[in-house]
């Protein structure tokens, strides 16, 4: 929702459009912004160094960090360069923004800055402006986040720039055209850092909606776009922070789709990157329940007419639970794409932490060998869990001197995944990469996660913890689900 009725009128001068609740809509500054809610947590912002240290060697595009400076009204560029061409024009570390050569758009950045440190709270900002002597007009969006010091105080920002030519000025920074077949993509307020980049790589921006909390606990959702007869797609992860549990997740989800179905609309997708309640498939014990099968009963009771998902924990138990249309979406050929460049000359092997784990570490290790052109070892682990305890020690597969991948659907207390870890490393593994679909990453997780013999961990965005893991990349899926959406609305809108 925007902000512009809310704010202080010389900044409204400054600005075509300000926002609170950053929706961006290129995809860098949007990949910056899920690294600051990563690195905040729970904490009312990230720190300096966390983000610092996370953005370091990153692709992240002109993002810059500014530290205030003390007994000024002036911002020291600390992190970053800005070069000629930069909507500052040329500006180096440790120059402060009154030395940037463009005074109009130096004014606009202190501005916004002054704000963003006042409030505490990130904000979205557009503005018209040249890059550079003769060249014509562009947009240029603007993220600042607030930074905290060690004390706790706001006293730096990071600020994310995406420049796009205005209307009249060349290449389209919408693409593809929708046409009548436009589809509408909502997402909760905590959903939006990875909805924001499906919606740009689909070209759309995300359907308002209002998210309303009442003084008992009760909650509601409603679209703020006339949804009557047309197809809506619900974007959702389903996993718990301290601020919202699994359940209140999942009811809002539900919730929502009602409303759009009681409110008229034609179809209702849920994209749920991480389904929750999935480790209860079949009874192993008795009495036991089905919560995977109650979930899904719970979407057909309101009405989801198709449900697309990533990494299932079990594919054949929701196949056969959820009686509507399922879309199963897999991670492994990111995940082995983006390591292969990392594993050049080195002998790989992949390891199943348990025998469930199987089928999918060995998908993985097929794309990793199709991206190496060589052969990769594969090796499996035994696990048994009752009663929360985890034992088995069985290991099959010779991991000496080979770089090892641990491969997995998801990493909640780091258990499992640490146990096979261990086992590599006492076999004479070079290095150990954990590899994970969802990091929910419980509270124990760091400490369980931080042990020697692990060298590097890997997620997919599909989830963003508030626990601070080392060692810790994040993988980008949002493609993935861009291009299932745009295949489920030319497949329904073909002849």
């Amino acid at each position: 929702m925007t902000t512009m009725a809310l704010t202080d009128p010389p900044l409204k001068r400054l600005f075509s459009r300000i926002d609170s609740s950053p929706l961006p809509r290129g995809e860098v500054v949007a990949q910056l912004y899920v690294t600051w809610l990563e690195k905040k947590g729970s904490r009312l912002a990230a720190s300096l160094s966390d983000l610092e240290n996370a953005i370091s060697g990153r692709s992240l595009g002109e993002c810059l960090i500014f530290i205030e400076e003390d007994g000024r009204r002036d911002y020291r560029l600390h992190a970053g360069e800005q070069p000629s061409t930069g909507y500052l024009g040329e500006l180096r570390r440790g120059e402060c923004l009154s030395q940037a050569p463009n005074r109009r758009n130096a004014a606009r950045c202190r501005r916004v800055f002054d704000k963003v440190i006042e409030t505490g709270e990130p904000l979205l900002v557009e503005f018209m402006a040249g890059r550079g002597a003769g060249a014509g007009n562009f947009a240029h969006e603007m993220l600042v986040l607030p930074l905290e010091a060690e004390d706790g105080t706001a006293t730096a920002v990071a600020v994310g720039m995406s420049t796009r030519p205005s209307v009249g000025h060349g290449s389209k920074f919408r693409a593809p055209q929708w046409g009548h077949r436009k589809p509408w993509l909502f997402a909760f307020e905590r959903d939006r850092p990875f909805a924001a980049l499906v919606a740009t790589n689909l070209g759309l921006d995300l359907s308002p909606l209002e998210e309303r909390e009442f003084e008992d606990g009760e909650h509601k959702a409603r679209p703020l776009v006339d949804v009557t007869n047309q197809e809506a797609f619900v974007l959702a992860s389903l996993q718990g922070d301290d601020v919202q549990s699994v359940n209140d997740r999942l009811c809002r989800l539900i919730f929502f789709i009602g409303t759009l179905k009681t409110n008229g609309a034609a179809r209702v997708t849920a994209v749920i990157p991480y389904l929750c309640y999935q480790r209860k498939d079949r009874q192993t014990k008795p009495h036991d329940p089905l919560t995977s099968r109650y979930v899904a009963q719970l979407l057909e009771a309101v009405g989801v007419d198709r449900v697309i998902t990533m990494e299932a924990h079990n594919v054949a138990a929701l196949q056969n639970g959820l009686r509507r249309p399922l879309l199963l979406l897999e991670s492994h050929d990111a995940f082995a794409r983006h390591l292969a460049g990392k594993f050049e000359g080195r002998e790989v092997s992949v390891v199943a932490p348990d025998m469930g784990a199987a089928k999918r570490a060995e998908a993985f290790r097929v794309a990793l060998e199709g991206y190496l052109a060589r052969p990769v070892q594969k090796a499996f682990m035994e696990k048994q869990r009752s009663m929360g305890k985890v034992t088995g020690e069985l290991f099959a597969g010779d991991v000496a001197g080979c770089t090892v991948v641990v491969y997995d659907d998801m990493i909640s207390s780091g258990t499992t995944m640490a146990r096979a870890a261990e086992a590599c490393s006492k076999r004479g593994a070079e290095s150990i990469h954990l590899v994970a679909t969802h990091g929910l990453f419980s509270a124990k997780a760091a400490d369980t996660l931080s042990r020697s013999f692990i060298d590097a961990i890997y997620v997919a965005n599909t989830v963003i913890s508030g626990t601070q893991i080392p060692r810790l990349e994040s993988i980008d899926v949002s493609p993935i689900f861009a291009r299932a959406i745009r295949a489920c609305v030319a497949r329904l809108s073909a002849p």
